[in-house]
């Protein structure tokens, strides 16, 4: 009897055309994340030593991008913590980061910062803000957001801003999300 491995062989180079973006909701999908930001904060970018979790993470909502292979769900390849401020109508989003091999698909960045704010104006947001790193300034300033002073985080250019709220419709169901769908390659 036949396979179908007899008959199609697999892409050697298989990438995912679909992404989830939502609120974490399973355990394997926080750890993944978790590891994420190890990867691209502690050994890409030197940041930090071994670890970024800090306090904020104890209270802080968890959003990742996961590439899908058949509609599922199978790789977390981008992640963004958002948690409310000193003020109760004001919320912070804070390590964004996103899997290298993933950068140019899909606009995963553009996309969890849509679903950060946008799930944030659904919790009452009134002002959202974020430190970014200066290389991603131009990203932010596309999606509505305006500087508002330059300043070093951890030893390093970030400008602080803010994003536009009208931008942003409320996103009242963060585990069902967003989905985006990979760049065509040509």
């Amino acid at each position: 009897m036949l396979c179908i491995d007899d008959l199609c062989e697999m892409a050697d180079a298989y990438a995912p055309v679909e992404y989830l973006v939502r609120e974490a909701a399973q355990q394997w999908e926080r750890d993944e994340a978790m590891a994420l930001r190890r990867a691209v904060f502690c050994i890409e970018q030197g940041i930090f030593a071994r670890d970024d979790r800090d306090a904020i993470d104890d209270h802080a909502r968890l959003l990742v991008a996961m590439s899908c292979n058949a509609g599922m769900p199978d790789q977390v390849v981008g992640t963004v913590r958002i948690h409310r401020g000193e003020a109760e109508d004001e919320w912070w989003g804070s390590r964004l980061a996103v899997h290298p091999a993933f950068r140019s698909q899909g606009h995963l960045g553009a996309t969890l910062i849509r679903l950060a704010v946008s799930r944030a104006n659904a919790l009452g947001c009134e002002t959202f803000l974020a430190q970014v790193q200066m290389q991603n300034v131009p990203l932010f300033r596309k999606l509505g957001w305006r500087m508002l002073e330059e300043t070093r985080v951890h030893g390093r250019p970030h400008a602080r801003m803010q994003a536009d709220l009208a931008w942003y419709p409320p996103c009242h169901d963060p585990v069902s999300g967003f989905v985006t769908r990979a760049k065509v390659m040509a």
